[in-house]
């Protein structure tokens, strides 16, 4: 009896010394959240999602951030922060460290008008989200506030007479799909309609209805839902 249990037992410890020595195949992501300016901590929100398709998502609000990076897949970050332009990184497990961490610091700058964005992503293909466009809910009805950001929109368009954009309209997923379509298409013509009554060239303006199509995240939470309504400017041409 006393040689079975001797038995058990050493076995027992050599599963448990071997499973211990067993590195974690977990890789994490890791980086704090400063000013570009005075390298302060900012207390900022953070979005965080898997590549391609956002099939894990998180949330965290703070200065700093800690998550793990399931199946090795590629993630996005967002940071965004009052008073502070939002920030998007691109992180990779296979810069991961000695000590499985993927270490990225992000210094946030001071906000830029969609003008001066424009400035240095001139390149067909980029692509701007319109953050301060806020419409009446469930409406195609532009607010008063997005005045300031669809005048910059349509000053960037004067200051570049070659210059052809695409309106991309997207909605939730919540409710009927046919329905958001419609919404998302009414929403990126008036928009159009708006800047072409600012001076634009109306030929110089395409748009595009995705509906509840592209989210930015599948998460079920009115964060996300809020995510995922939006208007992009894309750049055709220039």
């Amino acid at each position: 009896m006393n040689k079975i249990l001797f038995f058990f037992l050493t076995l027992m410890a050599f599963v448990y010394t071997a499973g211990a020595q067993t590195p974690d195949s977990l890789i994490y992501a890791e980086g704090k959240i400063i000013n570009a300016t005075t390298k302060e901590p900012i207390t900022a929100r953070i979005t965080y999602q898997s590549l391609p398709y956002g099939s894990k998502i998180g949330f965290l609000t703070g200065s700093s951030f800690t998550f793990p990076l399931y199946d090795n897949e590629k993630y996005s970050i967002t940071v965004e922060a009052n008073g502070f332009a939002p920030s998007k990184y691109m992180l990779d497990p296979a810069n991961a460290n000695s000590v499985r961490r993927v270490v990225q610091d992000i210094a946030l700058g001071l906000p830029t008008t969609a003008a001066v964005a424009a400035e240095t992503m001139q390149t067909p293909g980029k692509v701007m989200r319109l953050d301060n466009l806020i419409f009446h809910v469930s409406t195609a009805t532009i607010t008063d506030q997005s005045y300031p950001e669809l005048d910059q929109v349509a000053k960037m368009l004067h200051d570049n007479p070659r210059m052809v954009i695409q309106l991309e309209g997207h909605t939730d997923s919540k409710g009927d799909p046919k329905l958001n379509m419609k919404l998302s298409e009414k929403r990126v013509i008036a928009v159009k309609n708006y800047l072409v009554s600012k001076g634009a060239t109306k030929s110089k303006i395409k748009t595009k209805a995705f509906g509840g199509t592209m989210p930015l995240s599948l998460d079920n939470s009115e964060e996300a839902h809020k995510l995922n309504r939006r208007v992009e400017v894309r750049i055709l041409q220039n």
